[in-house]
C-alpha cells in the first residue's frame, strides 16, 4: 500500500487535500499536461474532455521562450506575467499543478513558478489518474477568469546555463542529476530527438526519474528519496544540478530534492537537448 502523501501546498499536495481546497477563493489549479510528440496523446483534448474542476490549461510549450532553439525553455519574466494574467493567476494565489500522466510534466510548472519567485504552488501527487481512481469529480466546464496582477521576482539561483554546467562538470563542486533512463544515460540508445549524440555529461550521476515515483504515479516517501540519490552515488553535501532530455523530468528530481529539505539546487533548463547538440561539449557513456 502506498504510503500516504505529507501535505506541502510548497511542494506535494494529496488528492484529498485539494478535494478539502477546492472551493477555497484563492485556489487556482493548472492542468500541465504535457507529452512527448511519440506519445499520441493530445494534453489540450484531453483537458477540454475532462479536468478537475477550476482548473486552467497550461500550455508549457506556448509559456516559454519563442527565441530559443531549443524545447520549452523559461520564458522572459514579462511573458510569464502576461500569461498568468491572462488565465487569471496572480498575487495571494495558491497554485496547484497537476498532469494525466500521475507526476511528469507538472514539476516542471512547479520550477517554473519557484524560478518566478512564486512559492505557494503544489504539484498534485499522482495527478489527475490518482484524483479519478479516489473517485473525485471531473468536469469539462472551463473556468471563470478574470485578470489578476501578479509580482514576479526572478531567482536566477534556480537554473542554470550550458557553461555554467560545463564549469561545475569540470571542477566536480556540483552533484549533476540526470533524469533520465539508464539506457540513455549510458549512450546505449539514441536520443528520441534527432541529431543529438547519445551518452551524458562528465561526472554526472544518473537517477531515473520513474524511481522516484510508486506504482500509482505518486511520489515516494522523502526519507526513501534519500535513499535512492545516495545510492546512485550523488553526493547531497554539494549544489545539486538538475538535467534531463529537455527541462521537463529534470524539475522532479527538483521536486524531490526539495522534499528531502535540499535548497540548493538548481535546473539545467536547456539539458541534454543542448548539450547533446554541440560536438565541442565532452560526453561520457557507460555508468557512472
Amino acid at each position: 500500500m502506498t504510503p500516504p502523501t505529507v501535505d506541502d501546498p510548497k511542494t506535494l499536495v494529496s488528492t484529498t487535500w485539494l478535494a478539502n481546497h477546492l472551493k477555497d477563493a484563492d485556489l487556482r489549479i493548472f492542468d500541465a499536461s504535457w507529452y512527448m510528440p511519440d506519445s499520441d496523446r493530445d494534453a489540450l483534448a484531453e483537458y477540454k474532455a475532462e479536468h478537475i474542476p477550476g482548473a486552467r490549461f497550461f500550455d508549457i510549450d506556448d509559456v516559454s521562450d519563442a527565441r530559443s532553439e531549443l524545447p520549452h525553455t523559461a520564458p522572459p519574466v514579462e511573458k510569464f506575467m502576461s500569461r498568468m494574467r491572462a488565465m487569471g493567476v496572480g498575487d495571494g494565489h495558491q497554485v496547484v499543478v497537476y498532469d494525466g500522466s500521475g507526476l511528469f510534466s507538472a514539476a516542471r510548472v512547479w520550477w517554473l513558478f519557484k524560478l518566478m519567485g512564486q512559492h505557494n504552488i503544489a504539484v498534485l501527487d499522482g495527478g489527475l489518474p490518482k484524483w479519478r481512481a479516489d473517485r473525485h469529480k471531473t468536469t469539462t466546464t472551463p473556468p471563470t477568469i478574470r485578470d489578476r496582477h501578479m509580482t514576479v521576482k526572478l531567482e536566477p539561483n534556480r537554473v542554470r546555463d550550458v557553461t555554467q554546467v560545463a564549469r561545475a562538470a569540470k571542477l566536480e563542486d556540483h552533484s549533476i542529476i540526470d533524469a533520465r533512463a539508464p539506457a540513455r544515460f549510458k549512450g546505449d540508445v539514441e536520443e528520441p530527438r534527432e541529431g543529438l549524440r547519445s551518452g551524458h555529461i562528465p561526472n554526472s550521476k544518473n537517477v531515473f526519474y520513474q524511481d522516484l515515483l510508486n506504482e500509482d504515479g505518486t511520489m515516494k516517501p522523502p526519507t526513501v528519496l534519500r535513499t535512492i540519490f545516495k545510492d546512485a552515488g550523488v553526493d547531497l553535501q554539494k549544489p545539486a544540478i538538475t538535467t534531463c532530455g529537455s527541462g521537463v523530468t529534470a524539475a522532479i528530481l527538483s521536486l524531490a530534492l526539495e522534499r528531502i529539505g535540499k535548497t540548493d539546487h538548481a535546473l539545467y533548463d536547456g539539458s541534454w537537448s543542448e548539450w547533446g547538440m554541440y560536438a565541442d561539449l565532452p560526453i561520457a557513456t557507460g555508468a557512472a
